[in-house]
């Protein structure tokens, strides 16, 4: 007798990942903006007619030299992501100040906080009810909307180690599951997370749109399955990842085998969807540099992804 081959649309469970920065949430002001502001608080005299124009181009020449230096916010040679931001910040201020003289501790203090925490960012509007929703699976007036059985969602970030932090400072109830840091609870605690694990490129040692990225959430997937203690596998997930930008987020997570969506935060698309009446659309786009799909699905907002199948 001969059975059907199981077909991809055919898996009930769903690995739903996501971007951070840009995605989830954003800067309130723009960054050089306030480092200009916190750094007049502290009484550097930024001696120029555009401050946060200045700021900027110190800020982008710091973080390259810190880079270069400290690769991987400072992991790669043992300095830390905190100790790191602070060399970016002093250097930022370097050229206000007068020899021998030092940057205000409490300005780094107050940068350093400033960006650890929901004080830095907004959360985009649509986020927090979606994962409050999400948990009770009813996503639309219809009772039972959301069509997938079991859920995973997961956080896919080129970013330090402050994102957990940042996104549970929003009231969303962020696992502790990172790369090699195992969640010691049980599995019913577990299952209330709104994010069960967080992939960084901090623990990995590579960015997005790196496959490896994308693969350790695969492998988080698979610790947390062997946890419930049920019979599921990571084989028996559709894989979702959804984020703002095309080459990191779209191709690399094509690449990586995974399903794609990109999340239109800036309204680049906003005449198709109105055109179609759609929260999902399939869109052609020219991208340099990348050879990838022309043709891309996007959406408008998280509410969006009841309505998505696997293509």
């Amino acid at each position: 007798m001969m059975f059907p081959t199981r077909v991809r649309y055919a898996k009930k469970n769903l690995l739903l990942c996501f971007d951070a920065f840009g995605t989830l949430f954003h800067p309130n002001i723009p960054i050089p903006s306030a480092y200009a502001q916190a750094a007049i608080k502290h009484g550097v005299k930024l001696d120029v007619k555009d401050p946060a124009g200045a700021v900027a181009k110190e800020f982008k020449l710091a973080f390259k030299e810190a880079s270069k230096q400290s690769p991987n916010y400072g992991k790669a040679v043992g300095l830390g992501a905190e100790k790191w931001w602070a060399q970016v910040i002093n250097n930022t201020f370097r050229r206000w100040l007068k020899p021998g003289e030092d940057v205000p501790q409490a300005l780094v203090n107050d940068l350093l906080q400033r960006y650890s925490t929901k004080e830095g960012y907004d959360i985009y509007p649509d986020v927090v009810p979606f994962f409050r929703k999400l948990q009770t699976k009813t996503l639309s007036e219809t009772e039972n909307s959301w069509p997938w059985e079991k859920t995973i969602v997961g956080v896919i970030t080129n970013s330090d180690d402050r994102v957990p932090g940042i996104l549970s400072s929003f009231g969303l109830r962020v696992g502790p599951r990172r790369v090699d840091t195992p969640d010691q609870r049980t599995a019913e605690v577990a299952l209330q997370d709104d994010i069960s694990f967080i992939v960084l490129s901090y623990d990995v040692g590579v960015g997005k749109p790196d496959p490896a990225m994308f693969d350790a959430a695969v492998d988080s997937l698979k610790e947390i399955l062997d946890g419930c203690g049920d019979e599921l596998r990571a084989e028996d997930f559709e894989k979702v990842y959804v984020g703002d930008e095309m080459q990191n987020d779209y191709y690399g997570a094509q690449t990586a085998g995974w399903q794609a969506l990109l999340l239109d935060r800036t309204n680049t698309f906003e005449k198709i969807f109105e055109e179609q009446g759609k929260s999902i659309i399939k869109t052609t786009v020219t991208q340099s540099g990348w050879e990838g799909p022309s043709e891309i699905r996007a959406i408008n907002g998280l509410e969006a992804l009841e309505g998505w199948r696997p293509s």
